[in-house]
């Protein structure tokens, strides 16, 4: 039987931490802002994960809800072409996630994925955990560590990614 989407998210988090749970809620949390007020957190804590992709590669970005990925950095990460954002079929085949439960690790594809570091301020981000009902409490450094990301700085439009 093949595990549903939680079911993946919660067994590859285990690998890493077994005392991280997803937390359920009765009903689906389209936005970060949806998500910040179900928690009673602040919108930066929502971690939102956004795929780009340039012909045929793919990328992985995620950042505080708070803030805008600036082109300019996602055209960087890339290295060469026009970042597009991927089409929601395009979402739920490299990551096995619908839009708006995109879990930042434990992706159906291999894609690099860039952190960007406004979710720094924070001791707890939330990430999605594969169904638009829930979220993921995780530190900055177990985020980083569970994707395997690079950090940048995708939300200013100053640097290249590092």
């Amino acid at each position: 039987m093949i595990a549903g989407p939680l079911e993946k998210v919660r067994s590859y988090v285990q690998r890493y931490d077994s005392s991280i749970e997803p937390i359920l809620f009765e009903q689906p949390l389209p936005t970060s802002e949806v998500a910040a007020q179900a928690l009673g957190v602040e919108i930066g804590q929502i971690a939102k994960s956004i795929l780009f992709r340039v012909d045929e590669q793919f990328a992985l970005f995620v950042a505080a809800g708070d803030v805008r990925v600036h082109p300019k950095q996602v055209k960087a990460a890339f290295g060469q072409g026009k970042p597009k954002m991927a089409t929601p079929e395009e979402v739920e085949k490299m990551t096995g996630f619908r839009v708006g439960a995109v879990c930042p690790f434990a992706l159906q594809e291999e894609v690099p994925v860039f952190v960007d570091r406004s979710l720094k301020r924070f001791s707890v981000v939330y990430t999605a955990a594969g169904i638009a009902e829930s979220l993921l409490p995780v530190s900055y450094e177990a985020l980083l560590k569970m994707t395997g990301a690079k950090e940048i700085d995708a939300a200013s439009a100053e640097g290249s990614p590092s």
